[in-house]
């Protein structure tokens, strides 16, 4: 069988660059198979993609050496038009991927530009916009939706053309874990049943192998570090070598002190023969799980009877009462839709609620403006290109203490120490738009740490940032919450995040707070994520597995394990 796509001897250089940031390729991907790519920011995996889609060298420039092609053909011939009709891509940054005024318009936009009958067209769209569960939203504008909504108006817009290859870039990151769990069993549906080639490139490994996968792709530095099954990729010591978070109960085993091997079959908690170290694990987990207690000063923010409605038909939210203590870190979650960033906006000012009040420190917050809420309360949305509206990262992140009226002198102190902070003081003079997605995530959040809140609302930090991103960013904020006492807010769909750095998570669903606990309590109660399109945590699975009764010691000890190793 020839290969679909095939790279020989292959390195790329940019036009802008003088090294190249592929180098050494050598790779064949045949029709029908389903791979997952993986590897830390920068090592290449974007460029890959983007050549594999045409966006290089048809729209970033630079020079290659070696041979490749789609499809069996050579992609200098084929144009990106010509790509297009082989490859459809996912972008991560969905709003780039927009064209049409509504749903209906966006996923028809290929049909009409190859000049699709009116009928066949609707039953195309109609179709696909079933498959991908979008159908109500057919008449509704793409900016109205849920970044899990947007994510799945592009899905149906590359799906409803008949391509070969499907490439997904960062697929889950803007779902919740249910969405996303139903996002990789579409997928795998479509690779079964359409046959069609499926490409992933992922930081969250572990949600992305929800289903199995014929191969995993690791690139670091730019060239391809392992080309292996998942049972021996998730064997060795390579994805941890590059920085890449190994699913959970996979770390679980080894701070045990047990090898995994690929005969055990460890590419799926559920089915992993855990025969010959069941013992063990039980011994290493039965030390008592210590005790998760909540300590809270004084109250900062309280939120009581609030309600909100776009069109005093529907309520987004109703009857919301929460309190927020001095000096917490804690995580929103719950679905995409349930409300969660419509919650913070309010707080914010920049939606007025339909009734209830807010405080802060006591007074009420009606009486601020948004720009006098912005020096109390720092937000940081999801989408990174809301935010920006600066060519420079420097101009960027002085932004808001120019307005201000900050001094030059100051303003220059304050961004160098935040730019360093965040690992964006090389990029200090970069334009914005050469930044990946990831890097555009940082600079918004160096722009709302230079004017130190006392409250920082963070909606979803750490999405589309590998493991050393993700890292370094969580231990920042925990050092700012530790030793400057700042109250730390994220709304997050990582399951990981929530467990390893805040003690409180509250739960909302359908506009509602159905849950306020430890987060231990919520990823072991499958009441809770059910209602709230969660995901019951793997070390829950591995517990039950080993015959645990309390599956919430057992995660608090892991949790306790982890942050004792982070410390030592």
């Amino acid at each position: 069988m020839e290969p679909i796509i095939s790279f020989k001897d292959f390195s790329f250089t940019y036009r802008t660059q003088k090294n190249p940031t592929l180098h050494d390729i050598n790779l064949s991907i045949y029709p029908g198979e389903k791979v997952l790519i993986v590897g830390p920011s920068g090592s290449g995996k974007s460029t890959l993609a983007h050549l594999i889609n045409g966006l290089v060298p048809f729209a970033y420039e630079g020079k290659y050496t070696g041979s490749y092609s789609i499809g069996g053909k050579d992609p200098k011939e084929l144009g990106i038009f010509g790509l297009s009709n082989i490859v459809g891509t996912v972008l991560q940054d969905t709003d780039g991927q927009f064209v049409g005024l509504t749903v209906g318009e966006d996923v028809a936009f290929s049909l009409e530009n190859n000049l699709i009958s009116q009928d066949e067209m609707n039953k195309k769209v109609n179709s696909v916009c079933e498959d991908v569960d979008i159908l109500p939203l057919l008449s509704h504008s793409p900016n109205e939706l849920s970044g899990g909504q947007k994510q799945r108006v592009s899905m149906a817009g590359v799906l409803v053309s008949d391509v070969d290859v499907l490439l997904f870039d960062e697929p889950l990151a803007n779902l919740d874990p249910a969405t996303g769990k139903r996002t990789i069993e579409l997928i795998d549906r479509l690779n079964k049943e359409r046959k069609i080639t499926c490409l992933i490139i992922e930081h969250r490994i572990e949600d992305a192998l929800h289903r199995d996968v014929d191969r995993i792709i690791l690139i670091d530095e730019g060239t391809i570090k392992a080309d292996l099954s998942t049972n021996e990729m998730l064997s060795s010591d390579l994805l941890i070598k590059s920085g890449i978070r190994e699913p959970l109960y996979i770390s679980a085993i080894k701070h045990a002190g047990l090898s995994v091997t690929k005969e055990l079959g460890p590419s799926n908690v559920d089915t992993m023969d855990l025969s010959s170290f069941s013992d063990k694990l039980k011994e290493f987990y039965s030390a008592k799980a210590p005790k998760v207690q909540r300590t809270y000063g004084e109250e900062i923010l309280n939120v009581s009877d609030l309600s909100f409605s776009y069109d005093e038909k529907s309520e987004v939210l109703s009857d919301i009462n929460f309190s927020i203590y001095k000096g917490e870190m804690l995580s929103v979650v719950g679905k995409n839709g349930a409300g969660k960033s419509t919650l913070f906006s309010i707080v914010c000012g920049f939606l007025t609620p339909t009734k209830g009040l807010i405080t802060f420190n006591g007074d009420d917050l009606t009486k601020y403006s948004i720009k006098e809420r912005g020096d109390k309360i720092g937000f940081v949305m999801q989408n990174p290109n809301h935010m920006i509206s600066k060519p420079f990262v420097m101009e960027e992140v002085a932004l808001g203490l120019s307005v201000r009226g900050v001094s030059e002198e100051q303003i220059k102190l304050r961004c160098e120490e935040v730019l360093k902070i965040c690992e964006l003081w090389p990029y200090r003079n970069w334009p914005i738009n050469a930044l990946s997605y990831g890097m555009k995530k940082r600079v918004t959040i160096a722009s709302i740490l230079t004017m130190n809140p006392e409250i920082l609302i963070l909606d979803e930090p750490t999405a589309g940032q590998d493991l050393a991103r993700y890292t370094e960013i969580m231990e920042f904020l925990k050092k700012l919450n530790l030793e400057q006492g700042i109250t730390i807010i994220m709304i997050t769909h990582d399951m990981h995040l929530m467990l390893e750095y805040t003690k409180r998570a509250i739960v909302l669903s359908d506009g509602h707070i159905i849950a306020d606990k430890t987060p231990a309590q919520i990823l072991t109660d499958s009441a809770i994520t059910d209602k709230a399109y969660l995901k019951t945590t793997s070390l829950h699975n591995l517990a039950l597995r080993l015959g645990f009764e309390d599956t919430i010691a057992f995660a608090n000890r892991f949790i306790q394990y982890e942050e004792d190793r982070k410390n030592a």
